[in-house]
């Protein structure tokens, strides 16, 4: 007997390996079937094309209605049934399987497996579009028109034979949906992802629109494992537009820069609201190194850094040149505020700053930092006012520390920068650290370290920059030695250095 599945291998899918799209509001693998069982009906080969119109799907079925016959007869009830219906496992067949309606002088082809014999009723097996159909009005006129005799065509004159893709537990599934074909409560019948996922393909199949629904309205309310994720990504274009829409909005993103939204407003959200700032930052800072685009990142970090950094420069703007009218005490803690608030957004700075030399993308913030002649002017004026000692004692370190982050990150060769930004970073700085070292007294064994750990990478960048240049900027680090000639072995060397480099004879050609 000849398959009805043999042309419609495109269109089917089971569940996990669908490979085409098909299109929405037709089905060719029923019209093809149904080709083929209208020829086998008619016993003449030749009049095969003859096919009936593909049954579209629609989604305007109300949710789960039941006819009241179904609840009137049972599913396999051989004294009420008039549908025959025969199951067999066949590894040859499409995902989907097919159906097959053999005339009455027929037999049933000789399979591999058992068949598995049901007895169902047409007025139930109309839910299913699939069904609807094959036992429709015209094609009862088409097999009736086949028998000699109509007088002899009994009850149950409808017999079709179900071809069971042989892949793990289908048979049972297949039997499912059709046990729900009778049950006018299908969501119940849904305990897990596993059970939408199992019998979706198969209501598909059936155009069993019902289920379709119910298998869908669970699925879009419950969580997925991530293989689950991936079969229902594989059955997507089997559904239509509308059926689909909740299950692609959880995994598509309407827009494609949400990730770099959600990384954004992750990395605001541990640095200005989070109680716990330290284990969120610790968080965040993981998901920064784990995200799958380098370039995202940078754009994320770079947009977070310059928000942060302006609230600081703008801080110490409004502190070093207030403009602003008041009594004392008002005045007093307007400038309080300032300086705190430059303080907790510089920490912020320092955690940025690490994030983004860790990940080798602190290029544009190292140019930013190095082009702050204003802002060092202001840090400067604030640091040689006592106030800001008995507020933000720390505010020295944070800010040097920052310099000190990108300065490393240069001589390492982390931050490949311009000529202009190493030189630009080392003299808009230099006086900063200058300051430090003499406006904090007494200087603990913190600073000392810090403040040598940046003397040491600043002499460094000048060795990196041509001579006439670095000799402008090493005479600004003679500060380097007022402490004492043997704390400063790091600044001999530089002037070692530069002076071989200054007596070696120029080449012929080039003009000092």
């Amino acid at each position: 007997m000849a398959t009805g599945g043999d042309n419609d291998n495109d269109g089917a899918a089971a569940v996990g390996a669908p490979k085409k799209k098909q299109r929405v509001g037709s089905n060719s693998r029923l019209s093809s079937s149904l080709a083929v069982n209208d020829s086998f009906s008619e016993g003449n080969p030749a009049e095969s094309h003859h096919k009936p119109p593909a049954i579209p799907r629609s989604s305007s079925h109300s949710m789960f209605p039941v006819s009241s016959s179904s609840t009137a007869c049972g599913f396999n009830d051989p004294a009420t049934g008039d549908v025959i219906l025969s199951l067999c496992l066949d590894r040859q067949s499409s995902p989907f399987g097919c159906l097959e309606v053999p005339s009455e002088s027929s037999s049933l082809p000789t399979l591999e497996q058992p068949v598995t014999q049901i007895y169902l009723h047409s007025r139930v097996l109309c839910r299913s579009k699939y069904f609807s159909a094959l036992l429709s009005d015209r094609w009862r006129q088409r097999n009736d028109t086949s028998s000699s005799n109509h007088a002899e065509s009994s009850q149950k004159s409808n017999r079709f034979h179900l071809v069971v893709p042989a892949t793990t537990e289908s048979m049972s599934h297949h039997l499912t949906v059709l046990k729900l074909l009778y049950s006018d409560d299908l969501l119940s019948s849904l305990d897990s992802v596993s059970t939408a996922l199992n019998l979706l393909p198969v209501a598909l199949e059936l155009l069993f629109e019902d289920c379709i629904k119910a298998c869908v309205k669970f699925l879009e309310a419950v969580p997925w494992s991530e293989d689950e994720e991936k079969k229902i990504l594989n059955l997507i274009p089997f559904l239509s537009e509308e059926e689909s829409k909740e299950l692609l909005a959880r995994m598509s993103p309407l827009k494609n820069d949400s990730s770099e939204e959600m990384l954004h407003g992750l990395i605001l959200a541990a640095i200005h609201n989070h109680s716990k700032m330290a284990f969120a930052k610790a968080f965040v800072a993981k998901l920064l190194r784990d995200f799958s685009s380098r370039e995202s990142a940078r754009r994320v970090l770079d947009t977070a850094f310059d928000k942060i950094f302006s609230v600081v420069k703008q801080s110490l703007e409004e502190y070093s040149s207030p403009v602003f009218t008041g009594d004392h005490n008002e005045t007093e803690a307007i400038q309080r505020l300032n300086l705190h608030t430059a303080m907790i957004n510089g920490k912020h700075l320092l955690w940025l700053m690490e994030r983004m030399i860790e990940l080798r993308v602190a290029d544009t913030a190292a140019k930013a930092w190095s082009q702050q002649t204003s802002f060092t002017g202001d840090l400067q004026r604030a640091l040689r006012d006592d106030a800001w000692w008995n507020i933000v004692p720390s505010l020295p370190s944070v800010v040097l520390r920052c310099t000190c982050r990108l300065a490393n990150a240069m001589v390492a060769g982390n931050i490949l920068a311009d000529r202009q930004v190493r030189m630009d970073l080392v003299r808009d700085w230099l006086p900063v650290l200058i300051t430090c070292k003499d406006s904090v007294s007494p200087m603990g064994p913190n600073h000392k370290s810090l403040y040598l750990e940046l003397e040491e990478t600043f002499l460094r960048i000048i060795s990196t920059l041509p001579i006439s240049d670095a000799q402008e900027l090493l005479q600004q680090c003679l500060s380097f030695s007022t402490r004492s000639m043997d704390d400063c072995p790091h600044l001999v060397a530089a002037f070692t250095t530069w002076f071989r480099r200054a007596n070696r004879p120029p080449k012929p050609g080039c003009d000092e």
